[in-house]
């Protein structure tokens, strides 16, 4: 079993400019991001996805492993299977680039159900409990809540709260999605393949593709979360943060 944590990178964002080129103590994002994936104990390989040669020149500068992929890739998993057809591998690990203070056992934790004895998932992907009287996450639209079945698979991703509560019951759960994705191989060529879906068009969340095509995503609880780096606000903080737990 060979699996490839594949990093997409572009130099353009639309909420912080050239954000993977920010410097996080020292290092641009990009790299610190690869650092971390580096330390996983499952992935026997790490692979950043970019089609900029300045995102490029930094990472050949740090020693990283990376493949020029088009420009015109439609979103980060496009990229992803761009870059698996070039290095090869059995599963695919999608983490974001802009995740620098990723713990490797988190992502990990995504990569074991695939060895396991028995059937592999077609994907894994991680999911966080909330708190039922959290209501500042469950209403944001901008946090992706699921529901699962009873196999910890997910029944339906939605910016809206999920589920919705006619009754309040002890025993409801709320999950928050975290955007880290573990493909089998043959799963990310067929999702690649397949057109938008109605639903995944209708939320804005391309995971969708998937549940309405048929695919299962195993999801794994986990309760260790980083904050990702969208804004010059959430910047600040992860270089606060970085500084505390990586400097001696």
């Amino acid at each position: 079993m060979k699996t490839v944590i594949v990093i997409p990178a572009r130099l353009s964002s639309s909420r912080l400019r050239e954000k993977m080129l920010a410097d996080l103590d020292g290092a641009p994002l990009i790299v610190r991001t690869w650092q971390q994936a580096m330390k996983s104990k499952l992935a026997s390989r790490v692979v950043v996805a970019t089609d900029s040669d300045r995102i490029a020149d930094v990472l050949r500068t740090a020693g990283a492993e990376f493949v020029m992929t088009s420009p015109d890739a439609a979103c980060g998993t496009d990229r992803i299977a761009e870059a698996a057809d070039i290095v090869g591998g059995d599963v695919f690990v999608n983490l974001q680039g802009d995740e620098p203070l990723i713990d490797p056992e988190t992502i990990d934790l995504a990569i074991e159900p695939f060895y396991r004895q028995g059937p592999l998932p077609d994907c894994t992907t991680l999911v966080f409990p909330v708190g039922p009287d959290d209501r500042h996450v469950i209403d944001d639209p901008h946090v992706v809540k699921v529901v699962l079945n009873s196999r910890e698979e997910a029944l339906y991703f939605s910016r809206c709260p999920i589920p919705y509560r006619r009754e309040t019951l002890p025993e409801t759960k709320f999950y928050r999605h975290i955007g880290l994705y573990a493909f089998r191989a043959d799963v990310l060529r067929a999702f690649v393949s397949l057109p938008p879906s109605m639903l995944e068009r209708a939320e804005s969340l391309e995971q969708l593709r998937l549940l309405e095509n048929g695919y299962r995503i195993r999801c794994i609880e986990t309760t260790v979360d980083t904050p990702g780096v969208n804004t010059e606000e959430e910047l600040d903080e992860v270089r606060r943060l970085f500084k505390s737990r990586f400097r001696p």
